[in-house]
Order: structure tokens, then C-alpha cells, then sequence
């Protein structure tokens, strides 16, 4: 019997690529054993929070303040909280604020001069705000100011300005978004050293269940999602601390962008699916995406209180005012670690957003604002984002 056969070349058939699919939660194992770990960010999350809290609190002195910003292992600085031992955490927030591989690794002085912005809202609290707490606030004196109809006090400075709003709100840019955008999903991280090599072999961290380009992927996730309960086995809750997921939640609250909230969990875990399956032209597709919707949330959230500010202004509240432009302060500050996706630059540079400031800050701050400013500079970063002002304006949210 003779067999007709065709050579290899004639027939040759190109290796098809497995298809990729993220599974239905952020769950990923090896071997049986979880192979997630973000504990690092989880913990400096929880840090954050509890210094934003304290700088509320004028019995605090601020030796004592600066210690939570810049904890030493060992030092009883946090209250510790069940299965997250912060005291004795060799971790804390200063030094990974401003922090990121590809925007400061070779910027020192520019990382520096950030950082001590946050060192100044602490000590101006002390040293201004805690003195005058008890007094009534007016343009160049700070104290307490509080809203129409019994609503809540504000403590500000002289030009309205709220310091615990611009250090929370400044840390979602200068550290959750950073972190996020600028180093964990860089690919000076991601692919650093043997990282590929080893991805493809599957040579895993010393004792642990993982590679390390997957923990570098899973430290980026945790910044996002690390206060949630258990989000490898449940869907993000969202709104679950004060920083990048609370207002994640409220972006995707207003119906003009609703949407993102998954636009971006299913990112994290498409990327992470197409680390583990090699793929890495499919994971930096997702870093793209993240990089577009987690800028987007910063740029939405700024205009939002750039516009409630005015709102209320109109409606002669200006301790409500206020409270709303210090956030919006904090988001704008946060638009310098913004990233345009396939670029190495934030959607509005330092000069940009310290010239956002300076207006902000001009003569007596927010005493002083005109709803012409404030509409002037909401366009301009909604032009630069594509959206519109009143998409972002929506008061649901």
C-alpha cells in the first residue's frame, strides 16, 4: 500500500495562541494554593487612612503626626487592627508618596519637593489651624467654619483651604495612583531583570506561590481593591476606604461614566490571566486601559468639586464651598501622577497643575474665587479628558 505524503513545508500550520479569558473574580491559584499577595498595600492603605484621620485632631502634636507619615518599624504610631499589624510594619506612607519607577526613579528633587508638600499640610494644621480652633474662620485667618442649617464645621487656613483634604486627596495621585500607574504597571517593573524569563519558566519568588512579574501585577491590583473583603473570591463592594475606591465608586455613580468600575476590575484581571499565560502583548493592552480609566476617575472627581465649589458659593455657603474646592484641591495636585496611555507623561504636568494651584491659592484663596475661574479651569481639564463639565457636574454624586 502506498501513502501519498505532502512535506512538512507544504502543510506547515502556525501555533495557535490559547485563548485568554479573565476569570469571574481576581482569583488565582497555583498548585491549589492562592497565588495573590498585595498585604504591603493593604497596609499602607490602612496607614493613610489613619493619618488623614488623626491630622483631624488638634490634641495631636506634630511630632506625632509626622511619625504616621513616616512610621518606623516598631514605633506604636497606628491603632493595629485584626490580621494587619501596622506598628510593626517596616513599611509607611512617605516613602513610596511621589515614589514611582517611571516618574521619579531618576527625579529625586521633584519627588522630594512633593513629598514635603504633604510634610507642610501637617505642620501648617499644627501650627495654624489647631491654634485657632476654636475660632470663628475668616479670609486670612484660619479657624472653624460652619455650614448653613447646623451642618458640619470645617477647620481651614486663611484662604479656605482644608489641609487634611488636600493631604487624603493628594495621596490618591502621589501614592494609590502613582503606585498603580507609574511603577507596579510599568514596564520597567514588570519586566525588570529575569522577569520575562522567569514568567515564561514559572520560577517563583523564594517561598512563595507566585512570579514575581504576577506579584508586581497583584501589588497594582491591591492599591485599587487592597481594603476590600476577601475581592479575590467576591466582586469589588467599592467605596470600602477613603482613597482611589471610594471615589471609583462615586465616578461610576454618575451615568455619564458608568461603566468604568468594571472597564477596570476586569483589566486588573485580564491582565493578570494574560501574565499567567504569557501573553504579554494581551497584558499591556490592559495596562493601556488602566492607565486611561484610573486618570479619568482624578480628572472627573476634580471637576465635580470644582463645580459643586461654585454651586455653593452662589448659594452663599462657603463653609460647604470650601470643603468641596479642598478635595477638588487635592484631586487637581493628584493630575500630575495621572498617565496617557502609551506615553511616559500625566494628561497635566507639575508646572500645569502648580499653576491650577496658584489660582486656586491667589489673594485669599477660596475667600477670593470667581465662578469665571472656576468654569475656566474645569474645561480645561475636561477638554483634555474628553468629557464635558456637565458630565462630570452631575450633584448625585
Amino acid at each position: 500500500m502506498m501513502i501519498s505524503c505532502s512535506s512538512d513545508d507544504d502543510n506547515s500550520i502556525s501555533p495557535v495562541e490559547p485563548v485568554i479569558t479573565a476569570p469571574a473574580t481576581y482569583s488565582f491559584t497555583r498548585d491549589g494554593e492562592n497565588a495573590v499577595s498585595y498585604t504591603g498595600q493593604t497596609t499602607r492603605i490602612e496607614m493613610a487612612s489613619q493619618t488623614a484621620s488623626a491630622i483631624k485632631d488638634p490634641l495631636k502634636t506634630q511630632a506625632e503626626l509626622d511619625a504616621m507619615f513616616s512610621h518606623i518599624e516598631g514605633d506604636n504610631d497606628f491603632e493595629d487592627l485584626p490580621g494587619l499589624e501596622l506598628n510593626s510594619s517596616s513599611k509607611n506612607v512617605r516613602s513610596k508618596t511621589a515614589a514611582s519607577e517611571d516618574y521619579f526613579s531618576s527625579n529625586t528633587t521633584v519627588s522630594n519637593e512633593l513629598k514635603a508638600d504633604f510634610d507642610s499640610y501637617i505642620g501648617n494644621q499644627v501650627q495654624e489651624v489647631f491654634p485657632n480652633w476654636d475660632n470663628v474662620a475668616s479670609a486670612g485667618n484660619s479657624g472653624q467654619l460652619q455650614e448653613n442649617g447646623g451642618g458640619s464645621t470645617r477647620y481651614i487656613n486663611g484662604k479656605g483651604l482644608e489641609y487634611n483634604q488636600a493631604f487624603a486627596k493628594g495621596l490618591i495621585g502621589a501614592l494609590i495612583t502613582d503606585q498603580i500607574l507609574n511603577n507596579y504597571l510599568s514596564l520597567s517593573v514588570l519586566d525588570a531583570g529575569h522577569n520575562i524569563v522567569n514568567n515564561d519558566n514559572d520560577v517563583l519568588d523564594e517561598g512563595k506561590d507566585y512570579t514575581t512579574m504576577e506579584h508586581k501585577w497583584d501589588e497594582a491590583f491591591g492599591y485599587l481593591y487592597g481594603a476590600e473583603v476577601d475581592p479575590q473570591n467576591n466582586e469589588p463592594v467599592l467605596g470600602v476606604d477613603d482613597f482611589l475606591n471610594k471615589y471609583l465608586a462615586k465616578v461610576e455613580g454618575d451615568p455619564s461614566f458608568a461603566g468604568i468600575a468594571g472597564d477596570i476590575y476586569d483589566a486588573f484581571k485580564l491582565g493578570r490571566a494574560a501574565i499567567v499565560g504569557k501573553n504579554y502583548t494581551l497584558r499591556d493592552e490592559q495596562v493601556s486601559v488602566l492607565r486611561e480609566k484610573i486618570s479619568l476617575i482624578i480628572a472627573v472627581r476634580s471637576v465635580y468639586y470644582l463645580q459643586a465649589g461654585k454651586t455653593y458659593i452662589a448659594e452663599n455657603n462657603p463653609a460647604k464651598a470650601f470643603h468641596n474646592l479642598s478635595e477638588g484641591y487635592g484631586f487637581i495636585f493628584s493630575l500630575q501622577f495621572t498617565r496617557i496611555p502609551n506615553t511616559n507623561s500625566p494628561y497635566f504636568d507639575k508646572l500645569q497643575v502648580d499653576d491650577f494651584i496658584d489660582q486656586l491659592m491667589e489673594g485669599n484663596g477660596f475667600w477670593d474665587l470667581t465662578s469665571e475661574t472656576l468654569d475656566q479651569m474645569s474645561e480645561q481639564i475636561a477638554s483634555q479628558f474628553g468629557f464635558t463639565v456637565e458630565a462630570a457636574a452631575d450633584d448625585n454624586n
